[in-house]
């Protein structure tokens, strides 16, 4: 379970700082897919950098299971995300000089998982294995990434936009795939999107405004990526 509690993230100094986060508190269960909504400077991707150890907040706690990582020394947060999240973000930093497969396989080595090559499959790539990034389009690419943060098996998987780069077609076959391992694997998902169709997908739904929540509701039913709008 992630809970984090009180954090506040403010960045520059002066008259030129800018508040991102106001004492902003949030609760995440095990196996949850919570998706972050709000206009572009609202929080939410500063948010999921707390959540997932990407930042520290200024203060505030985030704890995974009680552990704080917002107070692991710098080592040890790094070998959290290393060893406990994975992350789909709207850049695919992809490595140049490795083809698809040896991509994935990045986040694969990792774990052990020697099977990665199936999500390669299941994301549509397995013709494209031995393609290089700057052979592939931008969709492509963003599924490259996409495969390999799957192919770590996270315990959490924190996704900035995964289907911006993606037409609607791709986007919602990506989407159905991810949820669908989810419900398998039971590991907990949090999303930012500016697509409020795809809350719809989700568990909760956290809406947020100028650095704080503002609203959070449940789906009892989620809908699947083929019933919402686009």
């Amino acid at each position: 379970m992630i809970e984090i509690a009180n954090a506040v993230k403010t960045y520059g100094t002066g008259e030129n700082a800018t508040a991102a986060l106001k004492g902003v508190s949030l609760a995440v269960n095990n196996g949850d897919f919570t998706v972050l909504l709000g206009a572009s400077g609202s929080g939410k991707s500063t948010l999921l950098h707390i959540a997932s150890g990407l930042e520290r907040p200024d203060s505030g706690t985030v704890r995974y299971d009680g552990i704080d990582i917002a107070a692991l020394p710098d080592k040890e947060l790094t070998a959290f995300r290393k060893e406990k999240v994975g992350f789909i973000f709207q850049q695919y930093y992809l490595l140049p000089n490795l083809n698809v497969d040896k991509n994935v396989k990045m986040g694969a080595d990792l774990v052990g998982n020697n099977s990665y090559r199936d999500i390669i499959e299941a994301v549509g790539l397995g013709d494209k294995r031995n393609k290089f990034p700057s052979e592939l389009s931008g969709g492509e690419q963003q599924r490259v990434s996409i495969a390999r943060a799957l192919a770590k098996k996270p315990g959490v998987l924190f996704l900035d936009e995964p289907t911006g780069a993606l037409d609607e077609e791709t986007g919602r076959q990506i989407l159905d795939y991810i949820c669908a391992l989810q419900r398998e694997r039971g590991f907990s998902m949090v999303m930012v999107t500016h697509n409020a169709n795809i809350a719809e997908i989700a568990n909760t739904v956290v809406k947020m405004n100028s650095g704080k929540i503002v609203e959070t509701q449940s789906n009892d039913t989620r809908k699947t990526a083929y019933e919402i709008g686009w």
